[in-house]
């Protein structure tokens, strides 16, 4: 075991989309397990875009973060040192160690990963939080039936990518919405999606209209925006709208405005807001599921893995201007030889 645990801290927080310059970096003590704790080592760091909006306090998150706090965030971790019951060391688990090489835990709300269903990083993605978000939104809020239209947006990073792969698996026409012509043709060509418009190719609404003739019966939505103003002028009558992320909102210091709503009234369209915490029930039927498509072949995903925990600013400030491509992950320490 190394003498030390290395962390990124939180400096300040970021005016506009981060850099990293918002963050620091220390190196502490390796914390000691008591009684009904154990100590883990961190193997995976997960990059999420929700962590801008901790980095200001925002009020939809339990985490608060001071000048100096390790920055928090999911982790897949490898026990070394166990005084907890449930726990031993060699277990792999995944656990909120933040940004850091170590971490302790009681054990509320960690869960054992079995390295044999996939790959241990996936818990972090389409196996994890992200997955469960993709799942749980599609299959009982946005409700796609057989032949209808779903569509979905930043369609191959692991939310928007398990969603539309849930879909497909449903029986719906699957568009993806993405930021690159490399990123739409592995939606297509890997993820098993009938079309993908790239947003960045000017006159989105128009690119949607073409890919979804009969409109949009359900839009899975991951960014909010000029985006969500797009879908609701392609909308077929009835349709369903999951709020799920509003990643161009993140990075703003005042909300942007929102649109005009009209076109939802006329559509008689239904918006719901998915917040994945209240799902968490639904982890191991989402686990089952997509594990089993994972070991049929059926099931595809992506990762964008950044090699050293000093380079986890980088690649956060990388995520927030749409620059990775999959799941964004840290390898923070060896993989576990089990």
């Amino acid at each position: 075991m190394k003498s030390g645990n290395k962390r990124i801290i939180f400096l300040r927080s970021p005016r506009g989309l981060p850099v990293p310059e918002d963050f620091g970096i220390d190196e502490t003590a390796i914390p000691q397990p008591n009684a009904g704790q154990f100590l883990s080592r961190t193997v995976y760091l997960s990059l999420d875009p929700y962590y801008r909006n901790v980095m200001k306090n925002s009020q939809i998150y339990a985490d608060r973060l001071s000048p100096g706090d390790a920055m928090v965030g999911e982790t897949v971790a490898e026990i070394v040192s166990s005084k907890h019951l449930d726990f031993k060391a060699g277990d792999v688990v995944a656990v909120r160690n933040g940004w850091q090489q170590y971490g302790l835990s009681d054990g509320q709300g960690v869960r054992k990963i079995d390295p044999s269903v996939a790959p241990i990083a996936t818990a972090l993605g389409v196996l994890g939080m992200p997955g469960l978000t993709g799942y749980t939104g599609t299959v009982h809020l946005a409700q796609p039936l057989p032949g209808q239209t779903f569509v979905v947006s930043a369609c191959t990073g692991p939310v928007g990518s398990t969603a539309g792969q849930v879909a497909r698996h449903m029986g719906a026409r699957v568009v993806g919405i993405a930021g690159s012509k490399e990123k739409c043709t592995f939606a297509v060509s890997e993820l098993g999606f009938d079309a993908c418009v790239d947003y960045r190719a000017g006159d989105l609404r128009g690119a949607l209209k073409a890919a979804c003739p009969n409109g949009i019966d359900a839009y899975f939505d991951n960014v909010g925006g000029s985006t969500l103003e797009a879908v609701t002028l392609n909308l077929a009558m009835g349709a369903r709208i999951v709020l799920c992320g509003m990643i161009e909102a993140y990075s703003m210091d005042a909300p942007p405005p929102g649109p005009w709503l009209g076109p939802i009234v006329g559509a008689r369209a239904t918006m719901k807001g998915l917040v994945v915490y209240d799902h968490m029930n639904r982890m191991q039927e989402m686990t089952r599921v997509i594990g089993q498509w994972i070991k049929e072949d059926r099931f595809r995903w992506r990762e964008d893995v950044t090699d050293g925990l000093e380079h986890a600013p980088e690649a956060f400030c990388r995520l927030m201007q749409g620059q990775n491509f999959g799941k964004a992950l840290v390898k923070v320490g060896l993989a576990p030889s089990h």
